[in-house]
Parts: C-alpha cells; sequence; structure tokens
C-alpha cells in the first residue's frame, strides 16, 4: 500500500547496509543493494553517464527502489505482504519474489501476480501468509547452499517476518481488497 512505502524502504535500506565488493558475491560492486550494473543501466535509462555506485546519492538509490521493487505491485498489495514481497524484490529480483510468494499461497508459480494470485492474497489469513511466505523464503535461502551468506539472509528473513507481523497488529491499513 502507498502508505507504507517509507517504512518499507526504512527497513529494506537497513537490511542492504552499505557499500560491498565481496568477490565471493555475483552481484559485483553494490551500494545499498544496488549493483553496479543495475546502477549503470538505471543511469543510461535517465540520460546520464555511468558513475561508480559507492558515489550514488541516497536520492537515487530510493528512486531505483521505488521505481523497480516497489512499483507497480506493492501499492496494491495489503500491509505486510507488501513490505514482505518488496524486500524479497531486492534481494532476489521481482520474479523470484513472486515465485515464492506464489509458493506460500499453494497457486501456480509463474512468477506473474495476477488475478489468480491477486484473490488468492485477498482471500489469505494475513498472519498465516506471513509466516507461510517467511517459511518459503527460509527454505528458497537454504537452497542456495551458499554458506557464507545463509546465516545473514535467515537473520534478515527473521527480522523480515517479525516486522510484517509488527505492520499487522499495528492494525494500519489492514481492509481487505
Amino acid at each position: 500500500m502507498k502508505e507504507n512505502w517509507d517504512k518499507a524502504y526504512a527497513w529494506v535500506r537497513e537490511n542492504e547496509g552499505g557499500n560491498d565488493d565481496d568477490p565471493y558475491d555475483h552481484g559485483g560492486r553494490t551500494s545499498r543493494g544496488i549493483t553496479q550494473r543495475e546502477y549503470n543501466a538505471w543511469r543510461h535509462e535517465n540520460g546520464k553517464p555511468p558513475r561508480d555506485v559507492w558515489k550514488a546519492d541516497e536520492s537515487e538509490i530510493e528512486t531505483i527502489y521505488h521505481e523497480e521493487y516497489w512499483e507497480p505491485l506493492c501499492d496494491a498489495l495489503p500491509t505486510a505482504i507488501d513490505y514482505m514481497y518488496f524486500d524479497m524484490a531486492v534481494n532476489a529480483g521481482p520474479y523470484r519474489a513472486a515465485k515464492l510468494l506464489q509458493r506460500a499461497l499453494g497457486v501456480v508459480e509463474d512468477g506473474r501476480i495476477g488475478p489468480v494470485t491477486r484473490q488468492a492474497i485477498a482471500n489469505a489469513n494475513r498472519g498465516d501468509l506471513i509466516r507461510k511466505y517467511a517459511a518459503v523464503k527460509h527454505d528458497y535461502y537454504l537452497s542456495l547452499h551458499q554458506p557464507r551468506y545463509t546465516r545473514g539472509w535467515l537473520n534478515r528473513n527473521l527480522d523480515v517476518e517479525n516486522n510484517a507481523l509488527a505492520m499487522l497488529r499495528s492494525g494500519v491499513q489492514l481492509a481487505r481488497r
């Protein structure tokens, strides 16, 4: 939901951290969760020359997060599910985030949040869906067999689950669509 953008962004940014250039990370040089490759493509698309992602303005990072990972889907998702999907989209891409959400819902995993998936979300108990989505994400991280990163991913997943449950308990924007 639109009202959740600021909080969701703050939590995801906190989890993404700062600059990283880990030679074992397939993403390569990264700043605040945005890879150098993605940053260069975004700048090119916006008529700007390439620049070191570590020097990206915070406003650019926020715009990329909003345009590429929040829009167009999260404004239409219910509270807490929007945040969980957004976090996973940033962490593993929108397609993977959608497939894992569909797995949690028990619908066909086609990576497209279409009418069947939206109906399943509308009919789901939000608390149960949060817990199921977190469990599916947990299994996904384990399936990657990357022990160097597994503990961090699992800690992040638990943090996201707890934040989503807190959002749900807060009673903010809980109306079903």
